[in-house]
């Protein structure tokens, strides 16, 4: 979601410019998560799917699994602002549907022990299809990493819409860990 949150609306201007706080938006993040219903959800992981297929959008999304990354609202506004407007224009339906749904609904069932696995079962996936995965996964090149990476969203692709959203509120959650933990630091 914290990616989401990058659409261009937000990557043209501040988050306060618009009338959101940060600090509230995160807090309400877990609870937008777990009231998104599947489709909105997966409809954001479509979204970085379709662009992680663009090899100038694959290159700004991969930024995002560098280890040293900037883990902020500015670092997230900053990529989107790269990303190519038919990535923007559908980051930006993905997050509206997403806030629309999740506004409107109640709680939905989320394992997120099952989606951990899920996760695990698609890097397994990726890797008995892929060589290399594991190595660029885990390595140091740029570009290995953002071919796994693409790798796996091909993987998790393949797998029913509920699994996929499982693991997209699983990886956006940590996103919102990662927000929580730079907002905390001092600059």
């Amino acid at each position: 979601m914290s990616f989401a949150l990058a659409t261009p609306v937000f990557a043209q201007s501040s988050l306060s410019d618009w009338g959101f706080d940060p600090g509230a938006l995160m807090g309400d993040g877990r609870e937008l998560l777990l009231r998104a219903p599947d489709a909105s959800v997966d409809g954001l992981f479509q979204a970085v799917h379709a662009s992680a297929r663009s090899p100038q959008d694959s290159r700004v999304l991969c930024e995002l699994f560098d280890p040293s990354a900037e883990r902020s609202l500015e670092g997230y506004n900053g990529l989107a602002a790269q990303l190519s407007e038919d990535s923007r224009i559908r980051f930006a339906d993905a997050a509206t549907e997403f806030f629309l749904a999740a506004a409107q609904s109640p709680r939905q069932p989320y394992d997120a022990a099952f989606a951990q696995q899920a996760l695990k079962a698609a890097g397994v996936r990726a890797a008995l299809l892929n060589d290399g995965f594991v190595a660029g996964l885990n390595g140091t090149d740029h570009t290995a990493r953002c071919r796994s990476v693409g790798w796996l969203l091909d993987s998790l692709q393949s797998r029913p819409a509920a699994e996929r959203a499982s693991v997209m509120r699983l990886l956006l959650s940590q996103g919102l860990d990662y927000l929580a933990l730079a907002r905390a630091l001092p600059r």
